[in-house]
């Protein structure tokens, strides 16, 4: 349990995107998507500091432009976790108890969600926290895009998947979701320094390339993931579609 953590906030910003290319810096009502996920993150309560970790200059020069931190990181990277680590190492590792990784393609991403993953972080053996939300429109049962998660009693993650876990084995009236507490994974983690370290050292696992989702490299070689959570909404700028969606938000706020 760490009750008085010093925490990081890191957001990996990749330039390149097949979808939407220089993703980081697209504009969205006047602020770059990073801008506006940075000054999100720093409304957090729990966050020390926030870091932008990128690949590319631009974004490092944009960043430091608008008076955010940035770290250069290598351009090979296989994973947003794998980007972290460096920005902490680069930081010293030894400054923080616990790293938040924060997707950079949120802009609206809510200062009490980031405050959410951080109080799982402190219960007592905990050194890995994610969050979910209740699955309430069974399209998201079916959609490839979506990650469900399935839980023990203590809320530890015992699996996630892109398909709908678990089966409803009996047919039964009305929706799925109705008839079981399905959960979507939200792509928010909060790490313990030490345990961060140990996770970009293993071996990508065979879970892991099945369903192309690195967090079952750690429940495969054993990490307890904690999963908490949260009623708040949830949505990532992934393609143009997104991104006009994003704009009419701003236009309309």
């Amino acid at each position: 349990m760490m009750s008085e953590q010093r925490l990081l906030g890191v957001v990996p910003a990749r330039y390149a995107s097949t979808r939407l290319p220089g993703k980081p810096l697209v504009d969205i009502g006047g602020k770059s998507m990073v801008q506006r996920v940075v000054e999100q993150a720093r409304r957090a309560r729990s966050l020390q500091a926030v870091v932008v970790a990128t690949d590319d200059q631009r974004i490092v020069d944009h960043v430091r432009g608008f008076g955010g931190e940035a770290v250069l990181t290598s351009a090979d990277h296989p994973s947003g976790t794998d980007r972290c680590w460096e920005a902490v190492e680069r930081l010293g590792a030894e400054h923080f108890d616990g790293v938040v990784n924060i997707q950079g393609d949120e802009p609206f991403i809510a200062p009490e969600q980031i405050d959410e993953v951080c109080a799982a972080l402190r219960a007592p053996g905990v050194t890995i926290a994610t969050l979910a939300q209740m699955v309430t429109d069974d399209r998201d049962l079916d959609d490839p895009g979506e990650v469900l998660i399935t839980t023990d009693v203590r809320m530890n993650a015992l699996y996630f998947s892109r398909a709908a876990i678990p089966f409803l084995r009996q047919p039964g009236p009305g929706p799925r979701h109705g008839r079981f507490r399905y959960l979507k994974h939200v792509g928010l983690y909060a790490f313990a320094t030490a345990t961060l370290e140990r996770l970009v050292r293993l071996a990508p696992s065979a879970l892991e390339q099945a369903e192309s989702l690195e967090q079952l490299r750690w429940l495969e070689n054993g990490f307890a993931v904690r999963v908490a959570l949260t009623a708040l909404p949830s949505f990532c700028v992934d393609t143009p579609a997104d991104l006009e969606e994003a704009r009419r938000r701003v236009a309309n706020t």
